[in-house]
């Protein structure tokens, strides 16, 4: 009995081996993902702040209306209508969201210093890392707070919709703290999320299409958090 035994311990092992491996190919396609998501946003964004003749018709006219709200809606035309579209289609959205987040946050580079925007991007970077890592190995089910957290979250854009024709220096410091709160949050239910898709579905197309709208949900908290903690430490330019 002892080589059944044997080989019904080393086939477990192989198997158990072989899960982890696809878990962390899943992981590391979301992460991957998000990054590139990061790159077209942060270099769109650059671009534009760097060339006047981009920036001044856009953030110098009504059109910076346009640039503010058009992620909002094309985040709402994604979750929407995620189930409907295919794979390729999935990854034209990721992109092109990321396209057009770019052109919403030029502004940053025209309103912060250089030295303060590199700060806030390395604080938030550590803080989605640490969170995110959590809700990978945590034994704990953070599902348990999605309702709390969506609240927040429809709370945060509510209140930061309205204040954006209040102009309240107060408000704007209450919704950037408890924003930062949100979003940490939901960057550790995202991520264990994430992870518990690939263990309910395993490797396939619908998890890979799954991993896209994992990398998307990611990419926006990782982005809220940087601009909410900008709002908090950030240093402005001088006129």
């Amino acid at each position: 009995m002892e080589p059944y035994f044997e080989a019904s311990a080393n086939a477990r092992a192989q198997s158990t081996s072989k899960f982890d491996a696809g878990l962390r190919h899943h992981m590391q396609g979301i992460y991957r993902n998000m990054g590139i998501a990061l790159i077209v946003s942060g270099s769109i964004a650059f671009a534009i702040s760097a060339t006047p003749a981009l920036y001044e018709p856009i953030f110098g006219t009504p059109l910076k209306w346009v640039a503010m709200f058009a992620p909002l809606a094309f985040a709402m035309f994604f979750s929407f209508r995620f189930d409907r579209i295919s794979l390729q289609g999935a990854y034209a959205c990721l992109w092109g969201f990321a396209a057009v987040m770019g052109i919403s946050m030029a502004s940053i580079f025209l309103v912060f210093t250089g030295a303060s925007i590199a700060s806030t991007l390395f604080i938030a970077a550590s803080m989605f890392l640490a969170v995110s890592l959590f809700g990978y190995t945590t034994k704990s089910d953070l599902s348990r707070w999605s309702s709390f957290l969506f609240m927040g979250l429809i709370g945060v854009v509510i209140a930061s919709l309205v204040n954006l024709f209040l102009q309240s220096g107060p408000m704007q410091l209450v919704i950037s703290i408890i924003g930062v709160i949100v979003f940490t949050g939901l960057t550790a239910w995202d991520t264990q999320r994430a992870k518990a898709e690939y263990i309910a579905y395993g490797a396939g197309a619908a998890t890979e299409k799954l991993a896209v709208m994992s990398a998307f949900s990611l990419y926006l908290n990782f982005v809220n958090i940087f601009q909410l903690l900008l709002q908090l430490v950030g240093v402005q330019k001088s006129e």
